[in-house]
């Protein structure tokens, strides 16, 4: 009886060597889960089009939306997009809750301290948008100073506005944040507020879509350029999506969905 069960033990051991050769430990970074795993989870907050936005049947639709799912189709992975507040994409990251953000967001210093950023691949000016009979007239962005206006909350938008009107002028209840872009419009559409702060191409969608004009276009609020936010660290995926995306720009494929979505207007050369 012994010797049977010793025999029992060592088909046991073999077998679990046999099934650790074969792959069964865990991935040892998140460029491999993902490719175990056959997707890869983004995190957008869709209420910026044309860069994100959700057209009448609910599909992810936008020039980012387009850019991630050819980068999962390079990865050779699935791409699953979930919708969320701009606001908490960052913690999402981190969490783990999701492998990546796009939402025409950009890679700031302060929040390259806590996730990591893909190389840029696309730099947009900023807008600022007011009702269309508004007088506001600005010629630079400083001008919005004591007047009432929107921002989303979360964005570098906003922090531009603490930063450079707060010391202009500008009180805290000027300042109106909103969780999506669209409602600021609204609220400039219906005089709540007298000026929304975002970026330059969605600003012209809503003036065209709720009868706003934009009153200034710059690029003096911005730093940097959009990139894709991934968890800090994971210089695997960060490697392997900055080849994709430096293909992408070599082939011709990020320039043609630029052309696509009509965002060469307003980028920054």
């Amino acid at each position: 009886m012994k010797t049977r069960s010793y025999f029992i033990l060592a088909i046991v051991l073999v077998l679990t060597m046999v099934l650790a050769a074969c792959g069964g430990g865990e991935p040892a970074n998140q460029l491999e889960a993902i490719k175990d795993k056959g997707n890869l989870i983004v995190g957008t907050s869709a209420d910026y089009p044309p860069y994100e936005s959700k057209d009448e049947a609910g599909n992810f639709v936008g020039f980012d939306m387009d850019l991630v799912r050819e980068i999962g189709k390079r990865l050779g992975v699935e791409v699953e997009i979930q919708d969320m507040a701009f606001d908490t994409l960052i913690a999402a990251v981190q969490q783990g809750k999701v492998d990546a953000v796009i939402a025409a967001m950009q890679a700031t210093p302060e929040r390259d301290k806590q996730v990591d950023f893909s190389s840029p691949y696309h730099f947009q000016m900023d807008g600022f948008v007011v009702a269309g009979d508004s007088p506001i007239s600005m010629t630079k962005p400083e001008d919005a100073a004591g007047l009432t206006i929107g921002v989303q909350t979360g964005t570098v938008q906003e922090q531009w506005v603490l930063d450079h009107l707060v010391p202009l002028g500008t009180t805290e209840d000027q300042i109106f944040r909103y969780e999506r872009a669209d409602q600021g419009g609204l609220d400039v559409k219906n005089g709540r507020i007298e000026v929304l702060f975002i970026n330059a191409d969605p600003a012209a969608e809503l003036a065209q879509k709720e009868g706003l004009k934009l009153a200034l276009v710059t690029s003096d609020t911005v730093d940097s350029g959009q990139a894709i936010a991934i968890m800090d660290g994971e210089t695997e995926l960060k490697a392997e999506i900055d080849r994709i995306l430096a293909e992408m720009l070599a082939d011709g494929t990020i320039q043609k969905l630029i052309d696509q979505y009509g965002i060469d207007k307003y980028a920054i050369p």
